[in-house]
């Protein structure tokens, strides 16, 4: 591609200053100067990449260099049913021979032992204030 462009642009750069001749040999000289410094180019690129060169058979190149590595994405997970139900469903035996031997804690209720009628005196007072 980039030998026909440099063909192109060549090719139409000489040709109000020349003869049709002379364009299309000058024409050709950009086709191949083109092509040539687009293939160096490339293969630049390719060198500081660090791909390595293809095989001629695509079918064992492409498993011999590495490059399937990493090329096929498997997104099926393995079946894993019984252990979210094992999960889910509490063992109250299995839970506290695991904890051994938590108890929780059990704070003090927090009710006065009071006569209703005194506290609500209490409140009314309080109100007042």
């Amino acid at each position: 591609m980039a030998g026909l462009i440099g063909f192109v642009f060549t090719f139409l750069a000489n040709q109000g200053q020349n003869l049709l001749g002379t364009s299309l040999i000058r024409g050709i000289y950009g086709f191949i100067i083109w092509f040539v410094l687009a293939f160096l180019l490339r293969w630049v690129l390719g060198f500081i990449a660090g791909k390595p060169a293809e095989s001629s058979d695509p079918e064992t190149g492409l498993y011999d260099n590495g490059e399937s590595l990493g090329a096929k994405l498997d997104i099926s997970t393995p079946e894993e049913d019984q252990e979210l139900k094992d999960l889910l469903t509490p063992k109250r035996e299995a839970a506290s021979e695991e904890a051994g031997g938590f108890t929780p804690l059990q704070p003090p209720k927090l009710v006065s032992m009071k006569d209703p009628e005194e506290l609500a005196k209490a409140v009314r007072h309080l109100k007042e204030e």
